[in-house]
Parts: structure tokens; sequence; C-alpha cells
């Protein structure tokens, strides 16, 4: 089988999203690690590289040396994958793709529109391909979702409802200031947002893949619990996505009772279709007055898209791991029609324009809300 060769900034041993992309990439068995600057420190860069079997000649000081060096070889990555505080993407990824290597990025992918917007056109202008794992966006029921969507299943949308709220900061941050706090409470490693930009920005990519839609304005509003912290943890959003398409989205870090709860409801003028991450591989279809149906992932009932997207057989529920697959696995065929010069005819992923357009919304909320929460063009 063909496998693209790839690389890791960041996501040392001791990192929980490092091991996430390390396992999502292996899925499929179509891409293998080959080199990294996994950590800062290069004691647990090395002791990283050796629990990875990582030759040493391949383990790098800085991210820069790992770029130089690995363009320059004949065996040389294909793609880098970007694990790091949110501060460093921009230039991480710049550097990678100036070199001409390929890159699959956390998000937020940057700290400021233009930054985007810059990496998007370098994307083009190199021909290079860019991903962005929003990973709730790639269960196989959200794809049945937008290809029922597609063809008129629930009619003209009207109405959607999407969120993600998760309790990690009301129940770990204390009420009075004690200690340092994570670099995500640091607005110069954060950004100008906190949950706008963690969980918010995924509710956004529900929206568009799941529907097929943009936001197009928005007002904001913002809380922040515990009140000393820099960066607001509650971010309450109205919606206009254009044709009469309107919604609301809410993303919180202090919803108690919520561990990690990413849902959209949408409401069509025949039906409603309805997914939440507690059940993932449930997809709830209710056409107009009639009984909802409890559509099951893996199914034979279900879209061929979506059954492409499962990996163990129906009734069994897959998970975090898998849905990282699921944008690896398409960006490494993309990669490998690249390299042999042919169409890519594979299943869409999340590109450097959905993180664009992430930044863009989180842009939008900071501004609607520092005007005193009015409507803000996207």
């Amino acid at each position: 089988m063909k496998k693209v060769r790839y690389g890791m900034v960041g996501g040392g041993l001791g990192s929980y999203i490092g091991d996430v992309h390390r396992h999502g990439a292996m899925m499929d068995d179509l891409a293998v690690l080959c080199a990294g600057c996994f950590s800062r420190h290069q004691e647990k860069n090395l002791e990283t590289a050796d629990a990875w079997e990582i030759p040493q000649d391949r383990v790098y000081s800085n991210y820069q040396e790992m770029a130089d060096k690995e363009s320059c070889r004949e065996d040389g990555i294909d793609f880098v994958t970007i694990a790091t505080p949110n501060s460093s993407h921009y230039e991480i990824a710049k550097y990678f793709m100036e070199r001409n290597i390929h890159v699959l990025c956390d998000k937020p992918v940057t700290m400021t529109v233009a930054q985007a917007e810059e990496l998007k056109k370098i994307s083009e202008e190199r021909s290079l391909l860019f991903a962005v794992p929003y990973a709730y966006t790639a269960y196989p029921a959200i794809r049945q979702a937008r290809q029922m969507i597609e063809e008129g299943v629930i009619g003209k949308l009207i109405y959607l409802r999407a969120g993600h709220p998760e309790d990690w900061v009301i129940s770990s941050v204390p009420e009075e200031p004690s200690g340092k706090l994570p670099w995500r409470f640091n607005p110069e490693m954060a950004g100008e947002s906190l949950c706008s930009a963690d969980l918010g920005t995924h509710a956004e990519q529900l929206v568009e893949q799941f529907t097929g839609l943009t936001i197009k304005r928005l007002l904001a509003v913002f809380n922040t619990w515990p009140d000393y912290l820099p960066l607001e943890t509650n971010v309450t959003a109205l919606l206009d996505l254009g044709d009469g398409v309107t919604g609301e989205l809410w993303a919180s870090q202090i919803a108690i009772g919520k561990e990690c709860s990413p849902f959209i409801y949408v409401v069509g003028s025949k039906g409603a279709l309805e997914w939440n991450h507690e059940t993932p591989s449930i997809l709830k279809y209710t056409p107009n007055n009639e009984p909802t149906r409890l559509l099951s992932a893996g199914r034979d009932y279900m879209t061929k898209e979506s059954n492409s997207m499962v990996r163990v057989s129906a009734a069994h529920h897959e998970g975090y791991f898998e849905a990282f697959g699921n944008i690896y696995r398409p960006f490494c065929q993309n990669l490998l029609a690249l390299k042999e010069g042919k169409p890519y005819q594979g299943l869409p992923y999340p590109s450097i324009q959905e993180g664009l357009n992430g930044m863009k919304f989180v842009h939008a909320c900071v501004e609607s809300n520092r005007r005193g929460s009015v409507w803000v063009d996207l």
C-alpha cells in the first residue's frame, strides 16, 4: 500500500491532542510518522522519539531546522501536523509551506483573520494541501445529514441551533485567583478569544459541514466566569445564514453537567435533523407530523458516502480517534493523488478555507460583544 510520510511539531509524550493526531493518522495505514520536533525541551523531544521509534537523526530541536532539513531529503516528509499552542500555528505553517511541505494544523489556525488569509493565499499559490481537523464534523452521521439536506429530504431550511458546551473551566479553575493559569487563558498565546476560538469554532463548523451553509452575520454576547479571567468562557450568538435561515449558537466552558457535548438541530419545511456527540452514531430524523426515526451509522439504509466512513459494524460505536481518522484519511488520499498527478475523487475534509471561516467567526464574536452585542458581518 502506498503511504505518505509526515512529521509532527508539538504533541510529544503527555500531550493529549498529540496522541489523538497520531492515532488518527495511523487509523487507515496511509501515513507514517518519520520525523518531529515534539517539544521545546530536548530531553522530552528525544524521549518521545524513542517511544515512537523515530530515528535520532530526524528529531529536531526546532521547527525551522526540521522544515529546512526535511525539505532537502529525498525521503523527506510530505506533510507536517502542527499540534502546538494557538500563537505559534501561523509562523510554523507558513515556514513549512514556504518549503513546499503540506500542512495539517490544529484550530484555530491563526491568531488573526489576516494571518489565515495569508496562509490560504500561500496554499493556493503553491498548490499545497492544508487540512484543519474539525473532528466533530467527521462522524458518518454528519455526512448522512449533509446529503439528506442537499437532496431536499427536510425541505427548505428555516432554522438551526448548534452548540458545544463543556464544563472544564467551572470544574477546574478556582473562583478566586490562585497560581499560574494554563496557556489557554493567556491572550498572548490564545488570541483575542477563549471560548469562541476553543469551542465556538467547532459549533460553527458543525453548522457548515452539516448544512452546507456559512454564517453571513452574527450578534454575540460573552460571559466570563470566574470574572478575573481575561477572556470569555461562555458565548451566545444569534446567526443569520442568508436566504431567510436564522439560528443560534452556544459555546460554553462553564456548562455544568456537560463534559463534551457538541450538538446541532436543523429545522426544514418538511422535517428536522438532530445530532448530539453524546450519541455520535445516531442521526435523528423527524418528518413533519410523523414519528422520529433514529438512523444508525453503518446500516444499509445509510448513504454510500456515510458508510464509507464507518470502521466498525452497525450498533458498535465509533469514537474520537476514528473521527480524527476521517480527517486524515481523505487528506492523505488527496496527497497521494496529488503526488501521482491524478484528480482527487474522495470525500471532502475541512481545509484552510474552513480555518479562515473559523477565524472570521471568532473575530465577529469578539467585535460584536465589544460593540455592545450588535450584528457584525463575516
